[in-house]
């Protein structure tokens, strides 16, 4: 097979699928150079601002983005806004072809009533607000009240719960921000409620994360063994169910003979509970609930319906966390209902459902917000494969046209657009690793645009 032409390729969005797409195109061939590029001025997306920042080990997945920025023909581009500092077009127009891997940025709605009151927060701003996510610092979440509802049954929810009920010696080795530790431990919240509209047996989380509540130093789990008791659907799936599902239900069960230890805190874990309304008037004062249970749709799967009966809770704040949802950049076809790029296994189609040349899409922005980080290396290696095969196919436009490298950077510099190279990153990250280490953690964050800015600009000046 020959190799390649020489290929000018701009990633857009520099989390996992984008580095793992970077990665597979660099090794198909010594003639293919990347430009990854993102809106903020810190690469690894999710990793950096999305996980949680009591899992160390799930952010050491950095350190391979790491030797991916080490391999000839990667650049970084940071604080380029697709679609708002260069559009879709340009940018199409000064590469041989475009991988969009921007994720999917925004919550999914509940679509009831009291759902936009103050004290409602969907959960993935509270996530960017502990992890120092520079867009979200300004934020203020009012922890006072003695009860927080997390809705949702899925990883995240039990991250955004776990958190709520760490104690300051659980969060001071990691890299949550400081305004966030002291927030959390400070907080009058002393009951935190998981409610989940379906059964134990479909919760989407991962027995880690089922396994870490139970090992909190000041946090009782509260599961009632009425939940557990199985319906002949829930019995049937869990009998044809993966192992993964089959410990999370184990360790419920573990939870709900414990005895409570009187711990500060607690996290009370309910199934078959489906939010109505969240109620207040100038803010949220309660949560009403439907009490479900589950009927056998067509296709096997088991759907939450409501009994009939309902109740009310108090509460004095709410997390929504029923998942994510992809964001439309103009310019590029969008599938509404499914909240993707519209494609074909990473080729982006135009609206006569052709591929569009030279346009592609890797990770939660192709498939949806499904999987975990490990899940977008062989999604962005299926795209990055069909890049190269079009490549090779000559479907990529003019073969005879180079495109300059300086032609990016040249044309934002015209705009006043100060892109932050992989040396302003570099800065960054040594600086918040100096002042994680004076304290005993990892890293101490840049959190504000400016901070961010300033030091990518002294680090660019010392290179």
């Amino acid at each position: 097979m020959p190799e390649p032409r020489s290929l000018r390729i701009a990633v857009v969005g520099s989390g996992p699928a984008g580095f793992y797409a970077t990665a597979h195109l660099l090794a198909s061939g010594s003639h293919v150079e990347v430009d990854l590029i993102d809106r903020l001025p810190t690469p690894w997306g999710l990793v950096r601002l999305g996980v949680a920042p009591d899992h160390p080990k799930i952010k050491a997945v950095s350190r391979a983005f790491e030797k991916i920025a080490g391999r000839d023909g990667f650049r970084f581009l940071g604080n380029i806004d697709v679609g708002k500092d260069v559009s879709v077009a340009e940018l199409e127009e000064l590469y041989d072809a475009v991988v969009y891997s921007v994720g999917a940025q925004t919550d999914r709605g509940l679509g009831i009533p009291g759902e936009e009151l103050p004290g409602s927060w969907a959960a993935t701003e509270f996530v960017a607000w502990y992890n120092g996510h520079p867009d979200y610092q300004h934020l203020s979440f009012d922890l006072s009240g003695e009860r927080a509802v997390v809705i949702g049954n899925g990883n995240v929810a039990v991250d955004v719960a776990r958190m709520l009920a760490l104690t300051r010696d659980e969060l001071s080795p990691t890299d949550t921000t400081d305004a966030a530790i002291d927030a959390i431990v400070g907080s009058g919240i002393r009951e935190i409620l998981v409610l989940g509209r379906r059964g134990p047996v479909q919760g989407a989380f991962t027995p880690t994360e089922v396994q870490e509540l139970g090992e909190m130093a000041d946090a009782d789990i509260i599961v009632a063994p009425e939940d557990l008791e199985l319906d002949a659907i829930s019995e049937a799936e869990l009998a044809d169910a993966p192992g993964t599902t089959k410990r999370n239900v184990d360790l419920l069960r573990e939870f709900a003979v414990r005895e409570p230890s009187g711990a500060s805190r607690s996290i009370r874990l309910r199934f078959f509970a489906s939010p109505v309304a969240i109620l207040g008037t100038e803010h949220v004062e309660g949560i009403e609930i439907a009490h479900t249970e589950l009927v056998a749709e067509d296709d096997g799967r088991a759907r939450a319906v409501p009994t009939g009966e309902r109740e009310t809770i108090d509460c004095g704040i709410v997390f929504r966390s029923v998942g994510y949802r992809g964001v439309p950049v103009v310019g590029v076809p969008f599938d509404e209902a499914r909240a993707t790029f519209r494609n074909e296994l990473g080729r982006v189609l135009d609206d006569s459902g052709e591929p569009k040349p030279g346009v592609y899409c890797a990770g939660w922005i192709k498939r949806g917000p499904t999987g975990v980080i490990g899940t977008n290396k062989k999604d962005a290696t299926e795209t990055a494969d069909l890049l190269i095969e079009d490549a090779l196919a000559g479907r990529l436009g003019d073969e005879t046209n180079p495109k300059d490298p300086q032609a990016l950077p040249e044309l934002l510099a015209g705009r006043g657009i100060d892109v932050v190279a992989y040396s302003g990153w570099e800065a960054i990250d040594t600086l918040e690793r100096e002042r994680g280490e004076a304290e005993g953690r990892p890293r101490v964050k840049l959190s504000t645009w400016d901070e961010l800015l300033t030091t990518a600009r002294a680090g660019h000046e010392t290179q």
